[in-house]
């Protein structure tokens, strides 16, 4: 939150503004508000609200300070996915203020390595030191760019980064930042096994914390202490994990209290029930259902602002016209003016009836999509995700085997992360929907496997309902996944068809097929739903090493 508690760093009112523009500033201050009182949610509705109405007034300086706060609370929540988008939609706005581009790399740097991308968050670290001058500004960057050289083991590098500045006594007036300096110099020299210097300096930042009373900083370096005594002393080893945990329970800082927890479930192995885990599997559960529920709140609570703001305008548009239309018939009749009232009162009605109507029905669509995601990523992914965790905590990823095991496990992860957001991608079902249908069977190509598109009599899209596009593109994804996991095939045939206004697809493989009945049905069930859903008719035909076929039937 570098720029986020820097309220100097505010841009300056215009001297004329317009009544929207003394709202929206009034918005951003509410905003502020609440973001120092650590009410994020409701200081998420009034930046969004603010933002929505610069934008309009063309204030791309406010517009940008009201992003680069929405993406900071986003980072709190562990959201940097949502992050990375918000500030990438801020860049734009940002080439003539040179303070605000600077934060929103840093902010980009954060959230990269927090999404482990170290190549990218490097790169906007270096962005950061590129366009400052300032010996004292450039800490903060090379410090960043310590903390990701001793996530990739080069600790070497973090020391050479660091040392030059721990030596000139740059920071000797910012104890905090001079601090994190010392700690990760101390870590680095302690992971090189420079012990005897590594000890040294992790005591000396955590005397330079407590005296200035940094019990929120004093979170890492405990944790760092716990490390050094691991293998030496476990009893001083738990003795800091404990502290890092009551710290980090003091301060609501949940992912230093899993560390911390992770840390001593390794470390205490007594018999029975390890109490640790308990402790930590209900926190980690915790802070999963908080997370996506902020996330499927913040969703909403942008959508809300935005939808505020555009009917804010709309009205006030409608009110001038209904004036000016009054204002012109004055002198009319009574019986006129009074009919004509009643006609546009009635048209306001019924276009805010039906305003309102479409809008609670976007937000339910919207509410449903997001807790499908947001439990499909749950149910697939929390366990690798933890399984990875507990794997790189407890193994010795020096030896090539182990390492080479937690590499594989990461990249599952990481290809069914990308699986998921393919599947639930949005679909273009304009002009353009054959070509990118057709792109998305091809993209299952390999060295291994082949895709063959066959063509019948053409099928006209642009005549074919929205809904029915969706449903076969969702549907051949389904049966591409399924061979992609299952079916080891090596030969995939694709065929469309026109007969009669009626739409023909045909899928068949060479793959392994499926043994029981049962469990294609179980399998393919979304599929079948989709179809019936049309008034289509889908069949499946399999036998064990005889592949897979299924023809798909939808009228027109």
């Amino acid at each position: 939150m570098a720029l986020a508690c820097q309220q100097n760093n505010k841009p300056e009112t215009k001297q004329k503004e317009s009544a929207q523009y003394i709202q929206a500033t009034k918005y951003s201050e509410k905003g502020d508000t609440f973001y120092f009182a650590k009410k994020f949610d409701s200081a998420l509705f009034y930046y969004s609200k603010s933002k929505e109405i610069f934008a309009v007034e063309k204030d791309t300086a406010y517009t940008a300070y009201n992003l680069m706060q929405i993406a900071s609370i986003q980072q709190t929540y562990g959201d940097y996915l949502g992050s990375e988008e918000t500030l990438t939609e801020s860049l734009p706005l940002l080439q003539e203020n040179q303070a605000y581009l600077l934060g929103a790399y840093n902010l980009l740097g954060i959230a990269a390595k927090e999404l482990y991308n170290y190549r990218d968050a490097i790169k906007y670290y270096n962005q950061v030191l590129e366009q400052t001058e300032n010996k004292v500004l450039k800490t903060a960057p090379i410090n960043n760019l310590a903390a990701v050289a001793i996530e990739q083991k080069q600790y070497s590098k973090a020391i050479a980064l660091l040392e030059p500045i721990y030596r000139l006594n740059l920071l000797d007036t910012i104890p905090s930042q001079k601090a994190n300096i010392v700690d990760n110099l101390g870590y680095a020299y302690f992971k090189n096994n420079q012990f005897e210097q590594g000890l040294t300096l992790l005591k000396e930042a955590l005397t330079i914390r407590t005296n200035n009373k940094d019990t929120y900083g004093s979170i890492e370096n405990y944790l760092h202490l716990a490390d050094f005594y691991k293998n030496t002393n476990a009893t001083i080893a738990t003795n800091y994990a404990q502290k890092a945990y009551e710290a980090a329970t003091l301060h609501h800082s949940i992912d230093e209290r899993l560390e911390a927890l992770q840390f001593l479930m390794a470390e205490n192995h007594e018999k029975g029930i390890n109490p640790y885990t308990a402790r930590f599997i209900r926190l980690n559960d915790s802070i999963k259902k908080v997370r996506n529920n902020a996330k499927n709140q913040f969703a909403k609570i942008k959508y809300d602002a935005r939808q505020a703001n555009l009917e804010n305008i709309q009205i006030k548009a409608e009110k001038a016209e209904t004036l000016l239309l009054l204002e012109t018939k004055k002198n009319q009749n009574n019986l006129l003016y009074f009919a004509l009232a009643v006609v546009l009162i009635s048209i306001v009605a019924g276009i805010n009836h039906f305003k309102n109507k479409t809008k609670r029905e976007r937000i339910q669509a919207s509410y449903t999509t997001e807790t499908r995601i947001a439990k499909k990523l749950h149910d697939e992914l929390a366990n690798d995700v933890f399984y990875a965790m507990t794997f790189a905590d407890t193994q010795d990823l020096q030896n090539p085997e182990k390492k080479e095991t937690l590499l594989n496990n990461l990249d599952l992860i990481y290809t069914r992360t990308r699986n998921i957001s393919k599947e639930n991608s949005p679909i273009d079902t304009g002009e353009n929907y054959e070509y990118l249908l057709k792109q998305m069977l091809n993209s299952y190509k390999t060295t291994t496997t082949e895709v063959i598109i066959k063509n019948g009599q053409p099928i006209n899209w642009s005549e074919t309902a929205i809904e029915k596009k969706i449903a076969i593109q969702r549907v051949l994804q389904e049966f591409m996944v399924n061979m992609k996991k299952y079916s080891q095939a090596t030969f995939i045939v694709i065929g469309f068809d026109l007969v009669q206004n009626t739409i023909k697809i045909s899928y068949s493989d060479n793959g392994v097929g499926f043994a029981n009945e049962l469990i294609l049905k179980n399998g393919l069930q979304n599929v079948e739903n989709r179809i019936h859903a049309l008034n289509g008719i889908v069949t499946f035909e399999t036998e064990p090493n005889k592949g897979f076929k299924a023809t798909i039937s939808l009228p027109k």
